[in-house]
């Protein structure tokens, strides 16, 4: 009998909260307020190296990303001995995913190097159509092209930058897998979120000057920021 097994990639988002925990829920729930379902059946690794055993609230942190219908599939740099921590239910397994073809599992006791830290990049994903609402692009590996407009309500993901050729008006996010040097380019920035390396910008957030215009959207010390594109 042979055991056959597949590889499964994941596209999960690390959420690393910091204390005080009530003043970042506070804003976790500006951003879910205005991107309401940004986290909607997303799956969420949850890190806590920012925190510590003595951290207030940290016992019922747990429920309260439950009742923001948050899903974790993970839990990383945090001790599960913790006396706030013992009443948490810790993830067991991951459900859903992207198929990546066959693996074979080692036939002797050696052991599968790690995964790198910096996921490398490969070949760019072209959409030569719009995005449409209720619709999510997502390619961990690569750019993201866009021959078209991105909807309201619609999502691209890329492990690399993303290119609009039309209106950017749903969620952008890009460098999903470390690469804070990615970009986010539109002929018409409109966005509902943008997000690089794991920061965010909401629209309350956006300065006013390229809105309705062609742009870029950067990193610059750990802020998104965006610069009209001089057409």
């Amino acid at each position: 009998m042979t055991i056959r097994a597949r590889g499964r990639s994941f596209l999960a988002l690390i959420l690393s909260p910091e204390p005080p925990l009530k003043d970042w829920l506070a804003k976790l729930d500006e951003h879910i307020k205005h991107a309401i379902d940004f986290f909607h059946q997303q799956p969420i690794i949850l890190d806590l190296s920012l925190l510590n055993e003595t951290t207030e609230g940290l016992a019922s942190f747990q429920e309260e990303l439950r009742q923001r219908h948050i899903h974790l599939i993970g839990i990383e740099g945090g001790n599960k001995h913790w006396e706030a921590l013992e009443k948490w239910e810790w993830p067991l397994e991951l459900r859903g995913g992207r198929p990546q073809g066959p693996m074979k599992i080692p036939e002797h006791n050696g052991q599968i190097p790690p995964l790198p830290t910096t996921s490398p990049l490969t070949e760019s994903l072209v959409i030569d159509r719009v995005v449409r609402s209720g619709q999510s692009i997502q390619h961990s590996t690569g750019d993201v092209i866009v021959l078209g407009a991105v909807s309201s309500g619609a999502e691209v993901i890329a492990g690399g930058s993303i290119h609009v050729y039309g209106p950017l008006r749903g969620r952008a996010i890009a460098g999903i897998n470390g690469h804070p040097h990615a970009r986010i380019y539109t002929t018409r920035m409109e966005a509902e979120l943008l997000a690089i390396d794991g920061f965010y910008m909401v629209p309350e957030e956006m300065p006013n000057g390229p809105i309705g215009q062609a742009a870029q959207i950067f990193l610059d010390k750990n802020h998104v920021k965006i610069v009209p594109i001089k057409i």
